[in-house]
């Protein structure tokens, strides 16, 4: 999550091994896939990709009762293309080289199975974080997994030992799980020629997880399991992507598709808008977020009692006054964009002769950096979180204090928990986010182009055609009022502006909390989000046999 959402704007396998790991199938040990045969006269390369997966049994209490559970860590190589399709690797006719190794991903993933075995007629949600370029460690460890790591709300972690304790709010109950981590991350690799082009992008990324779905559903035989998709930060961006190649291309009609923190248009975003001018909507939909993060430090001018009520007064300001301030550019009278300043401080708390040398346009960064004065910083993903400022001479926040409170929690405990309990990981290293910047392309094709568009990445038009396409398909999503990575009042501007007909907005629910973008982090939005999602799960899973 620390990379999750600090790239959130910015601008993903064939197999050598196949034959003969098809070969040794039949003798494979338990809690191992098939692994290539070796003979004196073969050499294995410890480099290439193969699948693995180790099974252990494990119990969580849950409304004071014992519930137990199957679960599988593993990874599994994921291909762009099914390398049956593809030529076997030919040398030429002096003996030479064989082709080059088509690109492929080994992609790592825990999965939660409720009972003494899997049961097929139960929900299976497949669950991701985002970046690009995070592992799905902030998930795993902090909202809906069994077992989950014990941090404070709004303060720094101590540092170790850490507590990994039982998950009363683990979403087992409703779902079977399954947490992917994104090609690369995790105890993910990639091999292959131009495997970072192959994999890391907005369409390729979308693909990489589409395969590894619908391989997934038929190891474990889940073609006619409910099916949701959880994605958290760019997960969302990848949910809607995702959703719609499942739909189109794989024939796969999911029962749900649940938003956290959600992200579809990168034009929304609040962090870099200064480089972006003439669109100003990133000032209207993060305002909300801003006077929110001022009602909760207290630097309001005239602090309202109720925070929800004063919010639906700060956006129908935010939309209609300072909106049509900012659409006039410099022919703003100076008279009216004194007023707006003045209410802008009113609703923010930041100085008025700072918002007018800021043209009325504050980024978040610069928020952040600024609310509290110039010792201390407000986070980023959650601005209750506080931290001492690195340079007060600086313009913006050169750190998130939210990431720097819990990241060494969740990844510390992870790593002793993925080995000492899950049994696996054994000589490898775990990547909790790599950097993608130089690699990531975020050009994308949507529904209906001929070609990919050179414009900030917008995925509305595929959750669109996904919701289109399949009717039934319901949509949640979950936002928290102290997140500036995501901030909710976008992602509401967002869905009111996804091109689908009338009569499918009433598929579309929203909830929102009081944290910010890894509500979890706060324990009773984590009770109340799970009761919403479980909720959800139970009202789409259609009818049939229970488990």
């Amino acid at each position: 999550m620390t990379r999750d959402a600090r790239r959130e704007v910015r601008a993903t396998l064939c197999g050598l091994l196949l034959a003969a790991a098809a070969a040794n199938a039949a003798s494979t040990p338990e809690g191992t896939d098939a692994k290539p045969a070796q003979s004196a006269a073969t050499t294995v390369d410890a480099r290439a990709l193969r699948d693995e997966r180790q099974v252990t049994a494990g119990s969580v209490v849950l409304a004071g009762r014992p519930v137990a559970y199957q679960a599988e860590a593993g990874i599994m190589v994921v291909h762009q293309k099914d390398p049956l399709d593809e030529e076997a690797p030919r040398h030429d006719e002096h003996g030479g080289a064989p082709a080059a190794q088509p690109a492929e991903a080994s992609m790592s993933y825990v999965a939660y199975f409720k009972g003494e075995k899997e049961d097929p007629r139960r929900p299976i949600t497949f669950l991701y974080n985002g970046g690009p370029g995070s592992s799905t460690i902030w998930l795993h460890m902090g909202a809906f997994a069994p077992k989950r790591v014990a941090t404070a709300d709004a303060a720094h972690a101590a540092a170790a030992p850490y507590r990994v304790i039982d998950n009363e709010y683990s979403l087992i109950d409703a779902s079977d799980l399954v947490f992917v981590d994104a090609p690369g991350t995790g105890f993910g690799h990639l091999r292959g020629t131009d495997k970072e082009k192959s994999f890391w992008g907005v369409d390729q990324d979308a693909h990489a997880f589409a395969n590894f779905i619908v391989e997934f559903l038929s190891r474990h035989n889940r073609w006619n399991s409910p099916k949701y998709l959880f994605g958290e930060s760019y997960g969302t961006t990848r949910s809607a992507a995702l959703a719609n190649v499942l739909t189109t291309e794989k024939s796969v009609d999911l029962n749900g598709v649940i938003l956290l923190s959600q992200i579809l248009s990168f034009d929304d975003s609040a962090d870099a808008p200064q480089y972006n001018p003439g669109v100003d909507l990133p000032y209207v939909t993060a305002l909300p977020t801003y006077a929110a993060t001022a009602w909760y430090h207290h630097k309001l001018p005239a602090q309202p009692a109720a925070l929800e009520p004063f919010l639906a007064e700060v956006e129908a300001f935010a939309t209609g006054d300072y909106a049509l301030a900012l659409m006039q550019g410099g022919n703003l009278p100076a008279a009216r964009k004194a007023a707006i300043a003045a209410k802008l401080h009113e609703y923010t708390g930041l100085p008025t002769d700072y918002i007018l040398r800021a043209d009325l346009r504050v980024n978040g960064g610069e928020f952040e950096k600024t609310l509290l004065g110039s010792d201390y910083t407000t986070g980023r993903l959650d601005t209750r979180f506080v931290g001492p400022t690195l340079d007060p001479m600086s313009k913006e926040a050169e750190y998130d204090p939210q990431s720097a409170a819990i990241s060494s929690a969740y990844v510390s405990a992870f790593n002793d928990y993925v080995r000492t309990t899950l049994k696996f990981g054994q000589g490898k290293t775990y990547n909790p986010e790599i950097d993608l910047d130089p690699f990531w392309d975020y050009l994308h094709k949507p529904p209906g182009a001929t070609q990919r568009v050179a414009v900030a990445t917008n995925v509305m038009p595929d959750l669109a055609a996904a919701m289109k396409q399949n009717p039934t398909l319901k949509v949640m999503m979950n936002g928290g009022y102290y997140d500036l990575a995501t901030p909710f009042f976008a992602a509401e501007y967002e869905l009111a502006h996804m091109p689908i007909p009338a009569e499918l907005r009433k598929n579309i629910e929203m909830h929102f909390y009081n944290a910010g973008h890894m509500v979890y982090v706060h324990e009773a939005d984590l009770k109340a989000l799970h009761a919403n999602v479980a909720a959800f799960i139970e009202a789409t899973r259609n009818a049939g046999p229970r488990g």
